[in-house]
C-alpha cells in the first residue's frame, strides 16, 4: 500500500513528542530539503517544529537563525509564530549557558505541532496556567454528587415520560376532535402514528446529522491513530472506556475550525459519533484534551445523546402539531371542528413551550453527569476545568480574528461541551491572566445574582461557575489542591450583600413590568370612575393609556440613566461585577478596537464586537429609523468602522453574554456615530401620556 506524502512528518513529530530530539532534527530537515512546497502547510509546519527541536537540544543559534527566516514568510500565521519565539530565543541565547536546558520558547505542549494549523499556535502560546494535580487514572473511588444535580435517571424519566403524555394527548386531539364514530380507531391511529414517527425519527436523526457534519462543516472521519498522534491520553481513555464499559469505539471525526469544541450524537452507544474541532487540539494541552473525551465518552455511556434525540423529537413534534392544528383551524368548515382545533392549536403551543424548558433542564442536568463521568474517568477534575476556561479562552480568541461567529460554534450550540454564549467573561479573564485567583472572580455572578439562575433556565448548559465549582468538589473528594480555588470565590460569594441582590432582582422584575402595572392601575381606575360616574364611554381607557406611559418612562429612566458622566472602565472589571443587571444599566466609557460584527452569520448586522487590552463586549446600536435605519447602518457603515480604534459610551448590561448598549461611538479621526436606544421608548411612553389626556376630549 502507498504511504501518505504526510508520513515522514508525523514520524518527525511523533520523534519530537518523544523527546528524541536528534532523531526528530534529522526527519525534519530531510522534509524540508525533499519538499519544495515551501509556502504549504505542512513545509511551515515542519519549520516551526524544527524550530522546537533546535531548542530543545541545545541549537539555539539554529533555532533563532530558522526563525529570523520565517519572519520573512509570506504566510501571516507563521510571521506571527516566529514573531513571538524570536525574543524568547534571543534571550536564552543570551544566558551564560544553556545547553540542553529548555527555553521559554512560547508553546504550551508538543502535541500542537501535530497539527494542521499550527499557524494558531501563536495564539495560545503564552497562556500558561499553573496546575493542580490529579489523581492516577483508573484507581478513582466513586466521586459523591449530592448537591450537585438531580438523579440523571430521573430527570431524563421524567422528562420522557411527560414529553411523551404531551404528544400522545395531541395526537389523539388532532385524530380525535372531529366527532369520530369510532374513537378506539382513532386512539390507535393516534398511537400508531406517535410511535413510528418518534421511532423513525431516532434512527434516522444520526444520518441526518452526518450529512449536516458533511456539508457545513466539513468533518473528516479518523481513526484512532489519527487521535493518538495529537493526544495520545485521549486515545488511551477511549480505549480503557469502551473496554470497561463493553460499547464499541464510537465513530471519531474533526472538524477543521479552530473554534474548540466537541459533541456527539447518535442513537445506540454502539452506533456513536464523538466530534471535536481542530481548536482542541489548538488550545487545550493533552490531558486536558483527554478530560473532554471523557465527557463525550460519558455522554455516550449514559445514553444521552439517545435520550436528547427522542427528547428533542418530541418537542419537535409538538410544535409540527401546534402548526397542523392551526392552519387546519383556518380553514373551511364545521365552527364547532374549528373551535376545537384552535384549542388543539393553544395546548400544543402550551406544551410546546413546557417541552422546550423540560428538554433545557434535561441537557443541564445530563452536562453535570458528563463531567462526573470525565473527573472519575481521568481522575483529573482539575484538569477538566482548565479545559472549560481554555476552551471559553479559544472561541473568544477565535472572535478577534473573524468578522462573523463560527458557523460551528453557532450551528452547534447546543450540543457542544460548552455553551459559546457563556465564554465572553471566563474567556476574557483567561485571556489577560493566568492566575486562577482572578478568574475565579468572574464566576461571582454566575454563583450568586438571581439572574444567572434565571437566565440559566433558558441554556442547555449550567453556567461556567457551577461548574468549576461542581469539579473543584471532586477534587476536594480526592483530596487534591483544586485549580480554581472555589472556597475562597464561595467565601467572598458569602460577604456580598444578599439584600442588595435580591432587592435589586425584585426590583428589575417590577421595572420590566411597569408598563403593564401601570396600564393596570390606570384600567382599574378608569373602571372605578365609571362605575360612579355611570357613563364614561371610549375615556375609561384614558387612565390606563396615562399609566401605562407613565411606567413606561419610569423603565426608560432606570434602564438608561444619565450618561452625561459614564464611568471610564475596561471589559474585565464589567465582568467582575457580581451586582450587573441585563435591565439597570451602568454608564461607562470603553477605549478599544472595533474587530468585527457581533450579529451571528449577518452579514449585514448592525451590532458591533470591540476588543481593549482586558477582552471582549459586543456594542448594540439602535438606529433612530427602527429596523430599516439598523439594516441601512449595517450595509452602509459598519463594514468601513471594523478596525478602527474607538471610544464608545453606553449602558453596560449583564447577561449570559454580556453587552453594551451604544449610544456614541467616535473613532480616532473624529468621526462620530450615535446610538438612540430611548428614543422609540421616549416617544412610547410620551404618546401613550399625551394620547391618554387628550381622549377624553376627542370623544366627548
Amino acid at each position: 500500500m502507498m504511504s501518505s506524502p504526510l508520513d515522514p512528518l508525523q514520524t518527525a513529530l511523533q520523534a519530537l513528542k518523544q523527546e528524541r530530539y536528534a532523531e526528530a532534527i534529522n526527519l525534519l530537515e530531510e522534509y524540508c530539503q525533499e519538499n519544495h512546497e515551501l509556502h504549504s502547510q505542512e513545509y511551515l509546519q515542519a519549520q516551526m517544529a524544527l524550530v522546537k527541536a533546535y531548542q530543545q537540544s541545545g541549537c539555539l543559534d539554529k533555532a533563532i537563525s530558522l526563525c529570523e527566516a520565517l519572519i520573512e514568510s509570506e504566510n501571516l500565521q507563521a510571521q506571527m509564530w516566529a514573531q513571538q519565539a524570536l525574543p524568547a530565543l534571543r534571550r536564552r541565547a543570551d544566558q551564560p549557558s544553556h545547553s540542553g536546558v529548555r527555553s521559554d520558547v512560547p508553546t504550551q505542549t508538543s502535541n500542537r505541532l501535530d497539527t494542521e494549523t499550527e499557524n494558531q499556535q501563536d495564539r495560545t502560546s503564552s497562556k500558561s496556567m499553573p496546575k493542580a494535580g490529579r489523581a492516577l487514572a483508573g484507581v478513582v473511588p466513586k466521586l459523591a454528587m449530592k448537591g450537585i444535580a438531580s438523579s440523571l435517571s430521573l430527570a431524563s424519566g421524567v422528562t420522557i415520560t411527560l414529553l411523551l403524555g404531551m404528544v400522545l394527548v395531541l395526537a389523539m386531539s388532532v385524530f380525535l376532535i372531529l366527532d369520530n364514530a369510532h374513537p378506539v380507531t382513532g386512539f390507535g391511529i393516534a398511537v400508531f402514528v406517535t410511535l413510528i414517527f418518534n421511532t423513525v425519527m431516532f434512527f434516522l436523526s444520526p444520518i441526518l446529522m452526518d450529512m449536516v457534519q458533511r456539508w457545513l462543516y466539513g468533518t473528516h472521519w479518523v481513526s484512532l491513530a489519527d487521535i493518538r498522534r495529537q493526544s495520545p491520553e485521549s486515545a488511551h481513555i477511549i480505549e480503557r472506556v469502551c473496554s470497561q464499559k463493553g460499547i464499541q469505539q464510537p465513530r471519531l471525526g474533526i472538524i477543521d475550525d479552530q473554534n474548540p469544541t466537541a459533541f456527539t450524537y447518535g442513537s445506540l452507544p454502539n452506533s456513536a459519533r464523538l466530534v471535536v474541532s481542530q481548536g482542541l487540539f489548538t488550545y487545550l494541552d493533552d490531558e486536558e484534551i483527554a478530560t473532554v473525551y471523557a465527557h463525550e465518552l460519558g455522554h455516550i455511556v449514559h445514553w444521552d445523546f439517545a435520550v436528547m434525540t427522542l427528547a428533542s423529537t418530541l418537542v419537535q413534534l409538538m410544535y409540527l402539531l401546534y402548526t397542523f392544528a392551526r392552519r387546519m383551524g383556518r380553514g373551511k368548515g364545521d365552527s364547532k371542528a374549528k373551535d376545537a382545533l384552535e384549542t388543539a392549536a393553544i395546548s400544543a403551543y402550551v406544551f410546546y413551550i413546557i417541552g422546550t424548558y423540560l428538554l433545557l433542564y434535561l441537557s443541564r442536568t445530563r452536562e453535570y453527569y458528563a463531567d462526573h463521568f470525565a473527573a472519575g474517568v481521568t481522575g483529573n477534575p482539575n484538569g477538566l476545568s482548565r479545559a472549560l476556561v481554555k476552551i471559553a479562552y479559544g472561541i473568544v480568541e477565535e472572535a478577534q480574528h473573524t468578522e462573523e461567529p463560527s458557523r460551528l460554534i453557532e450551528g452547534t450550540r447546543a450540543l457542544g461541551i460548552y455553551d459559546p454564549k457563556a465564554a465572553t467573561s471566563t474567556g476574557t479573564a483567561y485571556r489577560i491572566t493566568s492566575e486562577p485567583q482572578k478568574i475565579g472572580r468572574i464566576f461571582l455572578w454566575d454563583m450568586f445574582n438571581p439572574w444567572a439562575w434565571w437566565m440559566e433556565l433558558n441554556s442547555t448548559h449550567p453556567l461556567t461557575g457551577k461548574r468549576v465549582r461542581a469539579l473543584s468538589t471532586y477534587a476536594e473528594q480526592l483530596g487534591l489542591p483544586t485549580q480554581f480555588d472555589m472556597g475562597r470565590v464561595m467565601g467572598e460569594g458569602k460577604r456580598l450583600n444578599k439584600r442588595r441582590l435580591y432587592r435589586n432582582f425584585a426590583f428589575d422584575v417590577l421595572l420590566y413590568a411597569a408598563p403593564v402595572i401601570g396600564g393596570g392601575l390606570g384600567l382599574l381606575l378608569g373602571a372605578t370612575m365609571l362605575a360612579i360616574k355611570g357613563n364614561g364611554g371610549i375615556g375609561v381607557f384614558s387612565p390606563a393609556l396615562v399609566g401605562f406611559g407613565i411606567g413606561t418612562l419610569i423603565r426608560l429612566a432606570v434602564m438608561f440613566p444619565d450618561i452625561l458622566r459614564p464611568r471610564a472602565v475596561d471589559v474585565l472589571t464589567l465582568m467582575s461585577d457580581p451586582y450587573a443587571s441585563p435591565l439597570r444599566g451602568q454608564p461607562v466609557k470603553l477605549t478599544g478596537d472595533l474587530i468585527g460584527r457581533g450579529d451571528a452569520g449577518s452579514k449585514l448586522g448592525s451590532d458591533l464586537k470591540l476588543q481593549d487590552p482586558t477582552g471582549l463586549m459586543y456594542l448594540h446600536y439602535s438606529s433612530r429609523f427602527g429596523s430599516l435605519g439598523n439594516l441601512l447602518f449595517g450595509l452602509s457603515q459598519v463594514q468601513n468602522l471594523i478596525g478602527d480604534s474607538v471610544k464608545v459610551t453606553g449602558w453596560f448590561r449583564r447577561g449570559i453574554v454580556p453587552w453594551i448598549d451604544l449610544t456614541q461611538l467616535k473613532t480616532e479621526t473624529g468621526r462620530k456615530v450615535k446610538s438612540y436606544h430611548r428614543f422609540w421608548t421616549l416617544v412610547l411612553g410620551s404618546g401613550s401620556i399625551i394620547l391618554g389626556v387628550i381622549l377624553p376630549f376627542l370623544f366627548s
